[in-house]
């Protein structure tokens, strides 16, 4: 048993929270920046800042929410909304698949619940980064400030929407533009592959749109049907390999 794997076990509740709530401020500070720019959206969509904190608080999601706030503004029906939002959030089955393999056996289910109802991208990377198994407590703490943050930002975003001149509330709305830019270009330089897959989004986005038939779609159908088939040839043609096997690929190059 290694010393990192004897101090996790060793620690406090109270010592395990404040190491969440310790890496959980930075997140919660560019949360409150980004989620900013998101209520701008949700007002666009006629969300009041209480609907804007409630959808924000219950769907910690950039795209996921602004691909619902976009369809809400189509006056889209609910079933098109539910939709896109799981398309769009569906990644996070993922990571919650992989957190369950780090939770110690007998964890509970309400464990596993809480802990699931707030992975993000950013919260999922501290907790799979950190050794040993999985203590909830982490999670939380660094939810306890994640999460409002969240909220917060999107319903002041919304109060800012509401009484700022309607050129400046232009001018907001295209740093979510930006947000999704920031969110998408790292990935792309990093894999030729993915920023393939990133411009052919674009290109069929745009062939949809004027295409007979497609065209005559509403977007958010568009966007859900383009989500999945890019997503599935994405992953039939160019599979992640798996773990084990690119393991012993490397060793046997390295003999």
């Amino acid at each position: 048993m290694t010393e990192s794997f004897e101090s996790a076990l060793t620690k406090s509740t109270r010592e395990v929270f404040l190491e969440g709530v310790h890496d959980g401020m930075p997140i919660a500070l560019g949360y409150f920046v980004v989620s900013f720019t998101l209520g701008i959206a949700a007002r666009n969509a006629g969300l009041d800042p209480l609907q804007g904190f409630l959808a924000s608080f219950f769907n910690n999601a950039s795209a996921g929410e602004y691909a619902g706030f976009t369809v809400i503004a189509a006056d889209a029906p609910y079933l098109e909304i539910i939709l896109i939002t799981l398309v769009a959030n569906a990644r996070y089955m993922l990571m919650s698949c992989a957190l369950s393999q780090k939770f110690q056996p007998g964890t509970s289910i309400w464990h596993r619940i809480f802990v699931g109802f707030d992975v993000t991208d950013e919260i999922f990377g501290i907790t799979i980064a950190r050794k040993g198994p999985l203590n909830p407590y982490y999670n939380y703490g660094a939810m306890a400030l994640a999460l409002p943050g969240w909220a917060v930002g999107t319903a002041l975003g919304v109060v800012a929407g509401n009484i700022l001149p309607p050129a400046v509330v232009s001018a907001l709305s295209v740093a979510l533009y930006g947000m999704f830019l920031w969110v998408i270009i790292p990935p792309a330089r990093k894999n030729r592959i993915v920023g393939a897959l990133v411009l052919a989004s674009f290109a069929l986005s745009y062939l949809a749109s004027i295409l007979p038939g497609l065209s005559a779609l509403s977007a958010g159908t568009r966007t859900i049907i383009l989500t999945v088939l890019i997503a599935g040839v994405g992953a039939a043609l160019f599979p992640v390999p798996d773990h084990c096997q690119q393991q012993e690929g490397d060793d046997g190059h390295a003999a």
